[in-house]
């Protein structure tokens, strides 16, 4: 088979690959359902916005309030912390066994007592709907929305169970010995089997038929601004053990309380909080949730149905945004990229795509790198073009045609990554890459010229005057490409290898319609993309 056949036969094997009538062909990739832009903007963002009459009264009502509730939240916490020193006496850091006898009897009451108090001092009205469910009728407790610090009163409302915390917590000053005095489940950001562990003394707690205390978990795990339900993790989920969903509300005019990875700090918000007349809170202990058989052996879906219960009694989204998000949220901004620009849902997006969190990472900074020049971070379709080096031509329109999926003219970081993961790296094979190389090595000495890079790159693109020697020497070393300096080009840049495929077969047509003086070069005579003869031209059509 002549290179030409082989061209299009490997081109073939690339998805939506093919060339013809512009009009008739299909789309190369499907739009599908999965990929859909997110339902909601940006959950990881609050900005509360603060007129000159609501900063007066602030103002005047801090004077008398903020000192006020500072002392009494000083007091309950000492109170809290001389009892919780009392009922910790002589425990391990890590409980092998829970705290019974009479520093449970004793100090458990005290401290739900000490909690509701402090909550109401800080001013919180707090209403309370539903029945709390036993330790033997849910071991688990699961609370979203997580929004805010101040959630821990849904803790104080279902009994002071024990919580999953990290163990840096447990060694802050005053509030540290409390949190022991809950007997938490403590995960370790620098053991590398902390998540595992993590999950093994979940399931054993919940598993014990009541000997340990409930456990709450917030299975978001990271704060957002209530407008939908992220990702749940699905630690609280793995024992297979019957849960008790439990919904926060603060149906406030003002929000003073939401604590995102972009707003108000937590001092911010304390003070804020602090210095309004009250806040409200409502706290819904939903009906018991018993996994069913199937949802035993996959956490996943047990998880996925009790978030999709409680969005729907909240009246809001669901989203597969998750604390990777987050993550990339604060690489674009370190990046001088829009915040937003590191939103993609990753857990879909990973899910389907089979990228990780470094895969999708260093993404960002190649977007970063052709974006940074734009305003709004977004990739428009001259941006697209000098980053590639190339010309705004048809088939460069195309391609940016593929990788803009919602048609606005321009591409975001969720399109950029959608695009590398179908569009280009499948058509980046050994293969692909081979025959691409053959069809630049127009003279077949195992080596690429500029001149000969230039003169396919003009007949693909349809340019005659196209200028590619910057291209040509980010890809050289010397004056000649090699196939490993080639091969190392299209595995970093795998844009290119979509270009290379998709039109591969355009480009072996395109060669006829050079003029006659370039067809007549020796050059391109003895290249067999081209034809010799005029059978040999029609063989290759019919193979075709």
């Amino acid at each position: 088979m002549n290179r030409c056949a082989d061209a299009r036969a490997v081109a073939a094997t690339v998805p939506g690959a093919g060339v013809g009538n512009a009009g008739l062909r299909p789309p190369m990739v499907p739009r599908q359902a999965s990929f859909f832009p997110p339902p909601v903007p940006n959950p990881f963002v609050q900005q509360t916005q603060l007129g000159v009459a609501r900063r007066i009264q602030i103002f005047f009502l801090g004077i008398i309030l903020l000192p006020i509730r500072a002392l009494l939240v000083a007091l309950i916490l000492l109170l809290a912390w001389s009892l919780a020193a009392i009922s910790t006496a002589c425990c391990p850091e890590k409980l092998t066994h829970p705290i019974t006898g009479w520093k449970r009897k004793i100090t458990h009451p005290v401290l739900k007592f000490l909690g509701r108090a402090m909550f109401f001092s800080m001013g919180f009205v707090v209403t309370v709907k539903g029945k709390i469910a036993t330790p033997l009728e849910a071991p688990l407790f699961v609370v979203a929305p997580h929004s805010t610090f101040f959630d821990g009163i849904a803790c104080v409302a279902a009994g002071l169970p024990s919580i999953v915390s990290r163990n840096e917590n447990v060694q802050v000053p005053l509030i540290g010995r409390i949190l022991r005095a809950l007997q938490p489940v403590l995960v370790s950001r620098v053991d590398p089997d902390s998540r595992k562990n993590t999950i093994n003394e979940i399931i054993r707690r919940a598993t014990s038929g009541g000997e340990w205390p409930q456990i709450l978990v917030f299975p978001e795990g990271t704060c957002t601004n209530r407008s939908c339900l992220i990702t749940f993790k699905p630690g609280a989920f793995i024992p297979g053990v019957p849960v008790q969903p439990i919904l926060l509300r603060y149906p406030n005019k003002l929000d003073t309380v939401t604590w995102t990875w972009q707003g108000y700090t937590f001092v911010q918000l304390c003070v804020l909080t602090w210095c309004q007349p009250f806040t409200r809170v409502e706290v819904e202990f939903m009906p018991v949730q018993v996994p069913s058989d199937e949802e035993r052996s996959d956490p996943v879906l047990f998880a996925s149905r009790i978030r999709n219960l409680m969005a729907e009694a909240l009246k809001i989204p669901v989203t597969d945004h998750t604390y990777e998000d987050c993550r990339l949220m604060i690489s674009a901004g370190q990046l001088t990229l829009p915040m937003e620009a590191g939103l993609v849902e990753f857990t879909k997006i990973s899910r389907k795509l089979k990228l990780d969190w470094d895969g999708i990472r260093k993404h960002l900074d190649e977007y970063a790198a052709i974006a940074s020049s734009s305003k709004g971070g977004r990739i428009g379709i001259e941006e697209f073009a000098e980053y590639l080096k190339l010309p705004v031509s048809d088939v460069l329109r195309q391609l940016f045609a593929l990788f803009d999926r919602n048609h606005d003219g321009s591409i975001d970081f969720r399109e950029y990554v959608i695009g590398l993961a179908v569009l280009c790296n499948p058509a980046n094979t050994e293969e692909i890459i081979q025959v691409a190389f053959k069809l630049f090595d127009v003279d077949e000495d195992g080596f690429i010229t500029e001149e000969e890079f230039s003169t396919i790159l003009q007949a693909s693109l349809g340019v005659p005057d196209l200028d590619v020697s910057g291209l040509f020497k980010e890809i050289a070393q010397g004056d000649s490409v090699s196939y490993e300096e080639f091969k190392s080009f299209a595995l970093k840049h795998p844009e290119y290898a979509k270009i290379f495929t998709t039109y591969l077969d355009l480009q072996t047509c395109h060669v006829f319609s050079l003029p006659k003086e370039v067809q007549a070069t020796p050059s391109v005579v003895s290249n067999k993309v081209s034809p010799e003869s005029h059978e040999e031209s029609t063989s290759d059509k019919k193979d075709d």
